[in-house]
Parts: structure tokens; C-alpha cells; sequence
């Protein structure tokens, strides 16, 4: 299993937690999302057939892009 934490900056409240584990979780081989609106924070642990690459374009697609990109 692999497993990455990012910075979102644009988290600001319980809905956008939400947003963001419904979302992502609907990512086959996705196992845990957890987001933080205090840190700003998603980690997310997954399996193949997930990627890095396709939750961090399910992130950017729903307007939650990680810092940095």
C-alpha cells in the first residue's frame, strides 16, 4: 500500500472535507481518505489500480489541487 500526505490549501470548512473524501474514495484500489480543515491536510493510502497521478487529478478536477502543482 502506498501513502502520501499533501497540503490543500483551498480546505476551509466540514463540506470541502466531505467533498474531497467522497470524491477521492470513488477511486478504484483508494482505501483511506483523511482531509483536515485545521492543518489543511489530505492523506490518502492506496492500491493499484490507483495512482498518485489519478488522485491528484481527481483533486485538481474538483478544485482541491495539492500545494506545489
Amino acid at each position: 500500500m502506498e501513502s502520501k500526505t499533501v497540503t490543500v490549501p483551498a480546505i476551509g470548512c466540514d463540506n470541502c472535507v466531505r467533498t474531497i473524501t467522497n470524491e477521492v474514495s470513488e477511486i478504484s484500489g483508494v482505501k483511506t481518505v483523511t482531509a483536515s480543515v485545521d492543518s489543511k491536510h489530505v492523506t490518502v493510502e492506496w492500491t493499484e489500480p490507483a495512482t498518485w497521478a489519478a488522485i491528484e487529478a481527481r483533486l485538481t478536477e474538483i478544485e482541491y489541487p495539492p500545494a506545489g502543482n
